[in-house]
């Protein structure tokens, strides 16, 4: 059978490619070897927030009484929390499904084997296309550390599943996933450990607002070892003991469960890649220009193959330029303003330059800094709580980069984004009128 697009991978990039291909007209196959919507659907994204939220609520509960409110004794049901979360990847999943029928696509489960870039085989069948886009998404990077085979470890995946509270986590490895299953853990009462190898958690986010999250965890009992290097594991009656090196010496913790969550690598193995020689840069992430095409004409690639960002939102937005392209459009990837979230309670999240990245680059800037609680609506739900607003502006007095640390960073970080994306100017972004009161209102007050 012949398609005018195959693609391989039913991740936020594959089927936001197909539903969008597949409403322009276009004979599309979408090949996924698991469920549809990847791992951000049923492993990651969707679950992880699922899980968090459930977490919210229950700290939420418990300091009721700061907002003059009474709850009695609160209790969570963590079988049930896995439940919800379960039923909400379900509901999801079929959602998608749906969309695609809706709009023509032909999907088929099972593993893709690429040929050549005009052929793909998936158990018995071989499919012909005229164009490929390569969806193939990440995988867990476990390091090959001393006894890490000879322990049972966890990974995401396992920590979704967990129906029972242990009493001690280790969590190794302080990014995004790592503080999202430390927040989750820490409010359910586990006693969680997080060691990082570098000198701050969360790289990539203004290091200050990760500081400043740090604190506040450590503050609620997790207990946080920075600039630590992870040199061995083993199973012992107590759980499992990690032995790291420390500056000049060396130590050891012991949880019941350990978190393995040092990052992940993009899946370039078991579909073929390797029969169309594609050009990829030293990590071995395949080569794409602006446009998602890669060295092969009528290639493409888009999500986490790229390595870009291994963000479910990039990968949506690469997933529409490489449709757009196929069908003549003039569109091309901006990785200018691209929100980095991380869901933790208070959230964080910025898009843009941070003072980091803006020094290393030798960008000079200005930085605005306030304390959310310059917003009227902030301090009325966020009682005996702060956070930070911090703002970047070029020497023309463009936006080039914002961060927020406060509840809801993810629902306000687009409008900075948008800033960015746009090129505006302070004056040109005041002009705006913001809804009164709303946190957003703490850009206004920045600029």
């Amino acid at each position: 059978m012949k398609y005018q697009l195959i693609i391989i991978g039913g991740g936020p990039a594959g089927y936001t490619a197909a539903e969008t291909a597949g409403k322009a007209g276009l004979s599309v196959l979408l090949i996924e070897k698991k469920n549809l919507g990847g791992v951000c659907l049923n492993e990651g994204c969707i679950p992880t927030k699922t899980l968090l939220y459930s977490a919210k609520t229950y700290d939420a509960a418990r300091h009721a009484s700061k907002y003059a409110v009474g709850t009695g004794e609160v209790t969570f049901d963590l079988p049930k929390i896995i439940a919800r979360k379960s039923k909400i990847v379900r509901k999801l999943v079929l959602g998608i499904k749906a969309k695609l029928t809706s709009a023509g696509v032909t999907m088929v489960t099972g593993e893709a084997s690429i040929t050549d870039q005009h052929t793909v085989r998936c158990g018995e069948e071989t499919y012909e296309a005229e164009n490929l886009l390569l969806c193939t998404g990440s995988e867990t990077f476990i390091p090959p550390i001393a006894g890490i085979a000879d322990v049972d470890y966890w990974t995401h995946r396992e920590a979704l599943e967990c129906k029972e509270l242990p009493a001690s986590l280790v969590i190794v490895g302080g990014g995004v996933i790592g503080m999202e299953f430390a927040s989750f853990f820490n409010s359910l009462g586990t006693e969680v450990t997080v060691v990082e190898m570098l000198p701050e958690i969360l790289t990539g986010m203004d290091r200050e607002l990760s500081a400043l999250l740090r604190a506040e965890y450590a503050k609620r009992g997790i207990r946080f070892l920075t600039q630590t290097k992870v040199t061995g594991f083993a199973q012992t009656a107590e759980g499992i003991t990690v032995t790291y090196e420390a500056g000049e010496g060396t130590g050891c913790v012991t949880g019941q469960r350990l978190l393995m969550s040092v990052g992940r690598r993009p899946t370039t193995r078991g579909f073929g890649l390797e029969n169309l020689a594609l050009a990829v840069d030293e990590r071995g992430r395949v080569k794409v220009d602006p446009q998602m095409r890669t060295s092969l004409p009528n290639v493409f690639a888009c999500g986490d193959l790229t390595g870009f960002s291994l963000l479910a939102h990039t990968a949506v937005r690469e997933a529409e330029v490489a449709v757009h392209t196929l069908l003549g459009k003039d569109d091309r990837m901006s990785y200018r303003a691209i929100p980095g979230v991380v869901y933790t309670n208070p959230e964080i999240a910025g898009v843009g330059e941070t003072e980091e990245s803006a020094a290393t680059q030798g960008i000079a800037y200005r930085v605005v800094k306030l304390p959310m609680a310059y917003s009227g609506r902030f301090v009325a739900e966020n009682e005996g709580v702060n956070g930070l607003c911090k703002v970047l502006f070029d020497e023309q007095e463009r936006i080039i980069g914002a961060h927020v640390l406060g509840n809801p960073a993810s629902e306000i970080i687009t409008l900075a984004g948008m800033a960015i994306e746009l090129g505006l100017t302070a004056s040109e972004w005041k002009r705006i009128v913001f809804p009164h009161p709303t946190v957003s209102e703490i850009f206004k007050e920045a600029l």
